[in-house]
C-alpha cells in the first residue's frame, strides 16, 4: 500500500524544534504543551503574526526545519512499515524550507520512496494517510473519502468525521496492518 505521511507534527516534532531555538535566542521558557491550536504559537511568543515568525524561522545557517527532533517511535515505525509498504512523504513547505527538510529526511533515514512538497495534499493519491493539520484532515476526508485517513491526535486538532484517530505510532502501525489484511482478504 501507499502510505501518505505528513512530516511536521507527525514525524518531526515541529513545536519542540522551533521552541528550543526560540528559547535559546530569546531566553524563553516555552514548552510544546503550550501550543493548543493550529498556528497557536503567536500568542505565546513576541511575534506579531505568523509572517514575522516565518521570517525568523528561516534565519541562520539553517532554517528551523533542519534541526527538528523526531517523535519517539516515528522513524523506527516508518522503517518497519517500509518493508511491506511504500512510504510517501507529503509535506507542505515554503521553498526556502525544502533543502533543510530533505537534509532532515536523509539524516533521520526516513525510508521515503516519494517526497511531495505540496499545499494540496489531496493531489497525492495514497491508500492510507497520516496527518495532523485540521485543514488537511478535512480536505483528505472529503476528497479521498474512499481511502483511510488517520488523524494523529494532537492538542491543535479535533476529531474530523471520516478519519480514524491514532494517538501513537504503534496505533498507526496497527491500523495499517488491519487495512493491509483487509486488502489481502478481498484481493
Amino acid at each position: 500500500m501507499r502510505l501518505g505521511i505528513d512530516l511536521d507534527g507527525v514525524v518531526a516534532d515541529f513545536n519542540r524544534g522551533w521552541m528550543d531555538r526560540y528559547n535559546q535566542h530569546f531566553a524563553g521558557e516555552l514548552h510544546p504543551d503550550q501550543v493548543l491550536s493550529w498556528d497557536g504559537l503567536v500568542p505565546i511568543t513576541h511575534f506579531a503574526d505568523m509572517e514575522e515568525f516565518w521570517t525568523w524561522a528561516q534565519d541562520g545557517p539553517a532554517s528551523i526545519f533542519r534541526d527538528l527532533p523526531c517523535y519517539e517511535g516515528a522513524c523506527d515505525s516508518l522503517r518497519r512499515l517500509s518493508k511491506d509498504h511504500r512510504v510517501v512523504v507529503i509535506s507542505s513547505k515554503f521553498d526556502w524550507a525544502i533543502p533543510d527538510t530533505l537534509e532532515w529526511i536523509a539524516e533521520h533515514r526516513v525510508p521515503a520512496r516519494e517526497i511531495h512538497f505540496v499545499w494540496d495534499k489531496t493531489a497525492v493519491e495514497c491508500d492510507v494517510y497520516l496527518e495532523d493539520a485540521p485543514h488537511n484532515l478535512e480536505a483528505l476526508a472529503r476528497v479521498r473519502a474512499d481511502k483511510v485517513v488517520c488523524r494523529f491526535v494532537r492538542p491543535w486538532n479535533d476529531p474530523v468525521p471520516g478519519t480514524i484517530d491514532v494517538a501513537s505510532w504503534e496505533e498507526f502501525v496497527e491500523v495499517v496492518r488491519r487495512v493491509g489484511s483487509r486488502d489481502v482478504a478481498s484481493g
